[in-house]
């Protein structure tokens, strides 16, 4: 039996490899409709000098536009880090059905971590949230990233 959460992530930590091949932090994220890949994106914060560029806000652009639609009902958007958030306030403006991620952001995650707007009663919309898978993975690409970085700033002192 296919699992299909545990397939979508790894395509999404492929696009966070992406992202730090390219000196991003590495986040990715992938939509998929009826279990196809609909969208699939990493940061791209430093190259288009850009603080809204992040991986799923550029997935759900990726994806509106593959749909022909504002709504992304059906679909279930994956990424390799909680969401902040302006990402999970697109989600929810997007009406994104689910949302999988791997790492929790104790420092701006906006899914339970440090807010939770994907789960806010007053919000019209409100995804189903899966969390933890290959949270390991993801949060160990976005750890040795920022090990590096540290350890280049610290050599140029």
């Amino acid at each position: 039996m296919m699992n299909y959460d545990e397939i979508f992530m790894r395509e999404a930590l492929k696009a966070a490899q992406r992202a730090q091949e390219a000196d991003e932090v590495p986040v990715g994220a992938v939509i998929t409709c009826k279990n196809q890949i609909i969208a699939k994106a990493h940061n791209q914060v430093e190259l288009l000098k850009d603080p809204t560029a992040h991986a799923e806000m550029i997935a759900i652009t990726q994806a509106t536009n593959a749909l022909s639609t504002k709504w992304l009902e059906g679909c279930t958007l994956y990424v390799t880090l909680e969401p902040c958030a302006m990402c999970a306030g697109a989600m929810v403006l997007a009406r994104i059905d689910r949302v999988c991620f791997g790492a929790f952001d104790p420092k701006s995650g906006a899914s339970g971590s440090v807010v939770n707007v994907l789960g806010h009663p007053r919000l019209n919309h409100r995804p189903e949230v899966n969390t933890g898978i290959f949270a390991t993975d993801c949060g160990g690409i976005l750890t040795e990233y920022f090990l590096k970085k540290r350890a280049a700033k610290g050599s140029q002192k």
